[in-house]
């Protein structure tokens, strides 16, 4: 099998990998890497190509994705309580002045 083949992974790998890419170049990166970093996301989750038989795989994990949550969660919390609020109330008045 040539490096790059896709036909060992599952219907579901496949289907989180474009989902995945979709939201990279939806923040901007290039499609080239942006499908790089989908791929390897999906082997870091799932360890790989599971298309080997039936209950023969590896069972999924979510590490990645609640690694991103809690580095975007610890640089909140070490700003002061005082900029903390001022950014909700700012953020509280750009909601209300767009609504209207």
């Amino acid at each position: 099998m040539p490096r790059g083949d896709k036909s060992a992974y599952t219907d579901k790998q496949k289907r989180k990998a474009e989902h995945i890419e979709e939201s990279y170049e939806k923040r901007g990166t290039p499609a080239k890497e942006a499908e790089r970093q989908a791929w390897a996301t999906v082997n870091k989750e799932s360890g790989g190509g599971n298309k080997t038989g039936s209950g023969r795989g590896k069972k999924d994990t979510n590490t990645p994705a609640k690694k991103g949550g809690a580095i975007g969660g610890a640089a909140s919390a070490k700003r002061p309580a005082a900029a903390r609020s001022a950014s909700t109330k700012k953020a509280a008045a750009t909601r209300k002045r767009n609504a209207s």
